[in-house]
């Protein structure tokens, strides 16, 4: 076991599973931690009781074990600078400091920087009082879209078809407070299909890793309330060579590089809410970290050792990743009634029949079975040949599964399929 390496991995949903899953794999590393983990997790790492947001119990857990690099999956533990703390005592950490992690926690931070560095996006106005928010909506068009500036678990957003749907999301985020202070961006609404760009970044380095699409609605054909995403796919096939380029280099290349230009050098997952316009791609939304679900399809796709990319990253060393030309489709298995109340404690049956990769979301472990612990519960994944494939692989998992206090959405992939 000698050179062997020890990881931690914050965090507790499947996006961190996904990370245990991948870095298992690496036959660099000999052990793996999670805190605070769940109850999935724990079959893959050693789960630690320590919350995302207590860093001083992290970087105190992290210096005790000699852990040899951290990855810190939540938006709420790097805008809380959790990076900066484990980099001040000198512990190899991956993900941006609390400066860097503005690009996601501040939507205002992100907007100036884009301007800044001509990165194609929405128009966007600032506003901290309801009513000069409501007479801008007025002068405009819909629709339009709404959103808080800060973190919101990605519930932040709303699409505003008429201006009494504008009013009820001002009124949540400027006056009742419904995701904390008090600053809303108003945009214009953008058209065309959403995808999801990740790319490691170590200063100006960027090192691109493959597309997904999220799908964010919580029922078929895109309905329903926004979730924090109920499922995405990997490659994106209506994504041409030529889209792909030019989202790396007029988007995700600038970013890194005003970033660096801000005094805030980027060391992490960038990662790029994109939108194919007419005009082509333009950034939706930047976030500091590796995406949920997202992560849970691109992950499956890597076949260089993780371990060595994350290091070459924080290094800035050349490193050209190796990927599957396999599809994978994953779907979540959310509790009935996310995004909004939900029960816990079900029983969840069947996973010992599930043959493709189960990410675990939020689940409890009691009494010989596991258990409904959260809104979004568990993740499933296909490999297929192509997309269609896939698709018809991962419902066949799913069916194994019995939790009748679980749902699913039927057609995660399909608008990839007329592609």
């Amino acid at each position: 076991m000698e050179g062997k390496k020890r990881v931690l991995v914050v965090g507790s949903g499947g996006r961190e599973h996904a990370i245990i899953k991948s870095l298992s794999k690496s036959s660099k590393v000999s052990e793996l931690y999670c805190a605070p983990g769940n109850a999935g997790i724990a079959q893959d790492a050693e789960c630690v009781d320590i919350k995302v947001d207590d860093i001083e119990s992290l970087v105190n857990f992290a210096q005790r074990k000699n852990i040899d690099l951290t990855i810190i999956g939540p938006e709420v533990a790097l805008a809380a600078g959790a990076a900066d703390a484990f980099k001040s005592v000198g512990l190899t950490v991956f993900g941006p400091t609390k400066g860097a992690a503005r690009i996601e926690s501040s939507k205002e931070f992100a907007k100036r920087l884009m301007a800044k560095n001509n990165i194609p996006t929405a128009s966007y106005a600032t506003f901290t009082n309801l009513d000069e928010a409501l007479e801008y909506v007025r002068k405009g068009k819909f629709p339009t879209v709404i959103k808080y500036d800060g973190l919101a678990a990605g519930k932040g957003v709303v699409v505003a078809q008429n201006l009494e749907e504008v009013e009820n999301a001002l009124k949540e985020m400027l006056e009742d407070h419904k995701f904390g202070s008090d600053k809303v961006i108003i945009e214009e609404f953008l058209e065309g299909p959403e995808f999801s760009f990740m790319c490691f970044v170590s200063g100006d380095k960027v090192y691109p890793l493959e597309l997904a699409q999220d799908h964010k609605r919580a029922y078929d054909g895109d309905k329903g309330p926004n979730t924090g995403g109920m499922g995405a796919y990997s490659p994106v096939p209506f994504i041409s060579p030529q889209s792909y380029e030019k989202a790396l280099h007029d988007i995700m290349q600038p970013a890194a590089k005003g970033l660096v230009e801000e005094g805030h050098p980027f060391c992490g997952v960038l990662y790029g809410g994109l939108i194919l316009t007419e005009e082509g791609p333009k950034v939706i939304e930047f976030n500091a970290r590796f995406g949920d679900p997202e992560t849970e399809v691109v992950l499956p796709r890597l076949e260089s050792d993780l371990f060595d990319f994350i290091m070459a990253a924080i290094n800035g060393e050349d490193f050209i990743p190796q990927w599957s030309h396999d599809a994978v489709i994953g779907v979540v298995l959310a509790s009935k009634g996310y995004p909004e109340a939900y029960e816990k404690g079900a029983d969840i049956l069947g996973l010992d029949k599930v043959n493709g990769e189960v990410f675990h979301m939020g689940t409890s472990f009691k009494d010989g079975n596991f258990k409904v612990a959260g809104g979004r519960v568990l993740m499933v994944t296909a490999h297929g040949e192509d997309l269609p494939a896939a698709q018809v692989n991962v419902y066949k998992e799913i069916a194994a599964i019995e939790c009748p206090a679980l749902f699913h959405r039927s057609d995660i992939g399909k608008a990839s399929l007329k592609f």
